[in-house]
Order: C-alpha cells, then sequence, then structure tokens
C-alpha cells in the first residue's frame, strides 16, 4: 500500500497540469518546433490554382490541407483516412467537388474559384523532416476597363489603421507607400518613368488613382497592407487589375477639335493665299493696259 503525503500528490498534480498545457499548446501551434513558411498568391475568380507542396510523397508520409481551420485533404499511409472536402469535414460541402489531390506529390487543386475561397490555406507535412506551410489565396472578381485617358482609382475597401504599412506594387514595381501619417510616390526611378505625375494617393482611405491612362497601364495591381500591434503581425494582400482600351470620348473629341481648328486654319490660308495672287494679278494686269 502507497501512501501519498498532500503536498506530493501536489507536486504530481501540478506536473500534470503542466503537461496537459504543454500538450494542448503543441497540438494548437501546429506542427510543433517547426517554422512555417508563407506564401501569397493572387487568381482571377474562376481560374484553377494548384497549391504545390514541392515534395513527392511516400508510404509513410502524412499530409494534411486546412482552411479556416477545417480539415479539407489528407494523405496518408493509411489509406482509409485519405479524403478531400466533404469526406474530411463531416458534411461540409464548401468546396463541392471542387478540390483536387495529387497523390504523387500531396498538391491541393482548387477549381471553380470564388472570392469566398480567399484566405489562409495550411498545409501540414508530417515525415522524417516535417514542415507547414500557409499560402495566402485572393481570388478578385473584377477587372476593370477603362478608355486611354480617363483616370481610374483602386480603393481598398480596408478601414486604415494608424500603424498600418501599405505598398501599392504593379509588376513587383513599387508605386507608393503610406507609413502611418507619412507617405512617399514614385520613390522608385522605373515607377517614375512610367507614371511621373500621373499618380494620387488618399492619405485617408489609402485608394491610389492613376490619372491620363495609358495602355501601358493595363495589368495587375497589388496592395499589401503589414497590420501590426504589440502582440501580433500579420499581412494582407489586395488584387486589382484593369485594361485601358482606346481612346476616351473626350480625347476623341478633343483631337476632331484640334483637326477641325486645324483645318479651318489651312482653309484660310489657303483662301488668303488665293486671294493674294488674284490681286497681284489683277494689279499687274492693270499696269500693263496704262502702260
Amino acid at each position: 500500500m502507497f501512501l501519498y503525503s498532500k503536498s506530493s500528490w501536489n507536486i504530481e498534480n501540478f506536473h500534470s497540469t503542466v503537461v496537459y498545457f504543454c500538450l494542448v499548446y503543441i497540438f494548437s501551434s501546429g506542427v510543433s518546433g517547426v517554422d512555417t513558411d508563407r506564401v501569397s498568391v493572387s487568381v482571377m475568380e474562376g481560374d484553377s490554382v494548384t497549391l504545390n507542396t514541392g515534395v513527392k510523397t511516400n508510404q509513410q508520409d502524412d499530409i494534411k490541407w486546412y482552411f479556416s481551420g477545417f480539415l479539407v485533404a489528407h494523405i496518408s499511409g493509411d489509406q482509409s483516412k485519405n479524403c478531400t472536402d466533404v469526406q474530411c469535414n463531416e458534411g461540409t460541402e464548401r468546396f463541392r467537388d471542387r478540390l483536387k489531390l495529387d497523390h504523387q506529390t500531396g498538391s491541393l487543386t482548387i477549381t471553380n474559384t470564388r472570392t469566398t475561397d480567399s484566405g489562409d490555406y495550411k498545409l501540414q507535412i508530417f515525415s522524417s523532416s516535417d514542415s507547414e506551410t500557409i499560402f495566402n489565396v485572393t481570388f478578385y472578381n473584377e477587372i476593370k476597363s477603362v478608355k486611354e485617358g480617363e483616370s481610374v482609382t483602386l480603393d481598398p475597401g480596408v478601414i486604415k489603421r494608424p500603424n498600418d504599412v501599405r505598398t501599392w506594387h504593379f509588376n513587383d514595381i513599387l508605386l507608393a507607400e503610406i507609413t502611418g501619417d507619412q507617405s512617399e510616390i514614385c520613390t522608385d526611378e522605373l515607377c517614375d518613368e512610367i507614371f511621373r505625375d500621373r499618380l494620387k494617393l488618399d492619405h485617408q482611405t489609402g485608394s491610389l488613382t492613376i490619372t491620363n491612362t495609358r495602355t501601358t497601364d493595363s495589368g495587375d495591381y497589388e496592395l499589401r497592407i503589414i497590420i501590426s500591434s504589440s502582440s501580433f503581425s500579420f499581412k494582407r494582400i489586395k488584387s486589382f487589375s484593369f485594361t485601358v482600351t482606346g481612346l476616351s470620348p473626350g480625347k476623341i473629341a478633343g483631337i476632331c477639335a484640334a483637326v477641325v481648328v486645324l483645318l479651318m486654319a489651312v482653309t484660310v490660308s489657303v483662301f488668303c493665299c488665293h486671294r493674294h495672287r488674284s490681286h497681284t494679278a489683277v494689279s499687274q494686269n492693270i499696269s500693263i493696259t496704262y502702260s
């Protein structure tokens, strides 16, 4: 028969409590002791996107995909545990047959994408070397079309916080940056060459306006927002796309007006020259008659 003193029982109880909370922390934090890689992806709504694992699976690997905390795909050495979407999460049909899992690599493909599919997709690989990757995927649904010469405003629709850092990019060219109350536009030489004096930044909303647009302005624009506080920091990415086509009605009207004015000027010049020549000829005839 073993006897435990009250103090020894308290110590054992304390140790058990510590172990319990450590286990809770480990499992809630994802893959224990492994740094998390982050990847950002922007895709047009309706397109398919494949999130690559970068590995080839073997029978010992255990690969899990999560979206918004829910398991959406699983590959395991135990094939009875393999699943996608509704099979993984007790009937929640969020993706409705729109997920495809590559059983050779563990890569996940989302088809017929929607803007509601935007968010963090977490990949966990349990093998001889564990790893974790979070894919931040944004699906955008609007491609604006503007006439050449018109202005276009890219509005993020996100409330600006005092400590946010916001940067606008076009084809990896830095266009503008807002840090607190400070802002800079086109400090990059290539940006100044392409958009000289044509960018306007709204300090209250963070929106970017491009004036006097050109066909070369067409393409994908990206707003990167770093939100931080004393306890956390994370990055959001919003994507925009627009095309510049032809000339705006205003530009066309201006060109037509210039052409009309030019034609009138030419007509007046021709008329004046013709009149001057006629007057000269008459004067010469009169001189000949009197002589």
